[in-house]
């Protein structure tokens, strides 16, 4: 275990940055806080691609401190290293489910997250605005403007990289209300995480992108507040849990699973399964593009190498279950579009 704090560095504006700092606070892990690009991150060790969050790990018997991004595996790397507390459910079956709507979180409401920002120009100078003020809180207005039109014409341009586009535009949103209709349905039925009585790492997935979604961009506020107030709630919740208390017992069972997991599911299934697929497929045939139909409707982006690599990851997984679990797991998706995630 490490002797000193972590430090974990990022920025409010990042989905994956307060995904990975609710976690630690969570599981009541010593770390510290700093803003990525500002002063006090000067000294953290390189990393190879320039992501945040950052989390670095301090070095043992003298060797250097180590840095990593990438908050899925940072997470599993938590895991290991603190036993208390933990966001990995302790059932393989269980486990899957939850690595599958956290990778949805992860990779396919970034898309919402990402288009919401970045399309509707009332959303495009709220981000303008304060994004570059985080790492220059002190700076004057005429040196923010040009760090603001640099954002801006950086990340509207980005906007086909994942996804956004006059043809998938009303699919990205029609799945964002889906989403929220399944997430308020299931925190109704009683359960205040997805995972049951304590969260799981999807838990936090989900959270990390609706920091963005529910409480910072204006257009899906409103339309979070519309669906569900109730998520903008659980969000202002899930950014520091450090005080709950958790048992093992809190998680959900996989012989009792509430059907507002499967309506969660049907909405993976519904969107991000057929992406996942046809993604996986234009990177092996080499094709330009992705076409396929989601929701009844064409969809139509460049290739995203990652969320192939994610696709591998989920199937190795589902690999290493065993026949019986295997089995118990196939049941729970049975009907709700999820099945092509692991047809090999």
């Amino acid at each position: 275990m490490a002797t000193a704090p972590l430090v974990l560095a990022g920025a409010p504006g990042s989905p994956y940055s307060r995904k990975m700092r609710a976690v630690v606070r969570y599981r009541r892990i010593p770390h510290r806080w700093l803003v990525r690009g500002g002063p006090g991150d000067r000294s953290l060790p390189p990393v190879k691609v320039a992501l945040i969050p950052v989390l670095v790990f301090p070095g043992e018997g003298g060797a250097p401190d180590e840095a990593m991004i990438d908050s899925t595996f940072q997470i599993r790397r938590l895991e290991a290293m603190f036993p208390e507390r933990q966001v990995v459910p302790p059932d393989p079956v269980v486990a899957l489910l939850d690595a599958l709507i956290e990778d949805f979180g992860d990779e396919w409401l970034t898309k919402a997250m990402f288009h919401y920002r970045w399309w509707f120009d009332a959303d495009i100078q709220n981000a303008g605005a304060i994004l570059p003020r985080w790492r220059a809180i002190t700076a004057p207005d005429a040196a923010v403007a040009p760090m603001s039109k640099m954002i801006i014409e950086r990340q509207v341009g980005r906007l086909g990289v994942v996804g956004s586009n006059e043809t998938t535009a009303s699919v990205i949103e029609q799945s964002y209300r889906a989403f929220l209709r399944a997430l308020d349905a299931h925190l109704a039925s009683g359960h205040p995480y997805v995972m049951g009585n304590r969260p799981g790492a999807s838990d936090f997935a989900l959270f990390g992108q609706l920091t963005q979604l529910a409480l910072f961009d204006p257009t899906p506020v409103a339309v979070t507040r519309e669906e569900a107030p109730r998520i903008i709630a659980w969000c202002e919740l899930i950014e520091d849990l450090s005080g709950i208390e958790v048992g093992e017992a809190d998680w959900l069972s996989r012989d009792a699973l509430p059907e507002t997991i499967r309506g969660l599911l049907a909405v993976v299934g519904e969107y991000y399964a057929p992406f996942l697929v046809a993604n996986a497929a234009a990177l092996a045939s080499g094709a330009e593009q992705v076409d396929c139909t989601i929701a009844g409707a064409r969809w139509l982006q460049d290739p995203f190498p990652y969320q192939g690599k994610c696709l591998g990851w989920l199937r190795d997984a589902y690999a290493e279950l065993s026949t019986d679990d295997r089995g118990a797991f196939d049941t729970v998706l049975a009907g709700t579009g999820c099945e092509v995630v692991f047809d090999a």
